[in-house]
């Protein structure tokens, strides 16, 4: 079985991830990361040099790779729900946890970063977050099991409550 973790950016997938990581003495597998590895360029470069469609193709050959493992955290990039067959592929043999935050908190977590090209032209970067949220929150919804709000909680606090779901999540054990 598999640990995903699927949210927008400035949720704390990546925070959560590393500790889950330790904690569950599992590796924690960035898809974002993973991408830039395979491609031998950044997220920026990808989309400015190929598109958004390339680099949700890509996504979505890392999405089924991965899923295709055991025992592993997959920390998911934001859009990774955009696609249904993404969905599908991580909700096999998976333990599925949004991780959910605010406008204004993820405002607050991102906007100094510089990783992810926009997704929205004309807009503020407070009216791309608020609009692209609004569109995958229901997606976000189907695609998980299990929801953990992240706006008033330490990355450790949100750790806890996986390692819950994680434990009633699994599969009762033969123990005879």
């Amino acid at each position: 079985m598999i640990l995903v973790l699927i949210g927008y950016r400035g949720t704390g997938k990546t925070a959560v991830g590393e500790i889950l990581a330790q904690r569950l003495q599992m590796p924690c597998i960035s898809m974002d990361d993973e991408i830039v590895r395979r491609a031998g360029m950044s997220t920026p470069e990808i989309v400015e040099k190929y598109g958004w469609q390339k680099f949700r193709d890509m996504e979505s050959a890392v999405a089924r790779e991965l899923t295709a493992r055991d025992n592993i955290i997959i920390d998911t990039g934001g859009g990774v729900i955009e696609r249904p067959e993404n969905i599908e592929a991580l909700r096999t043999n998976a333990c599925v946890v949004w991780l959910k935050a605010s406008v204004p908190t993820i405002v607050a977590r991102i906007q100094a970063g510089t990783q992810r090209p926009a997704l929205t032209a004309g807009k503020t970067f407070t009216e791309e977050v608020s609009e692209v949220l609004e569109r995958r929150t229901s997606i976000y919804k189907i695609a998980s099991q299990y929801e953990i709000e992240t706006d008033d909680v330490t990355p450790d606090q949100v750790v806890e409550s996986i390692i819950e779901l994680w434990q009633r999540h699994q599969p009762a054990r033969n123990t005879g």
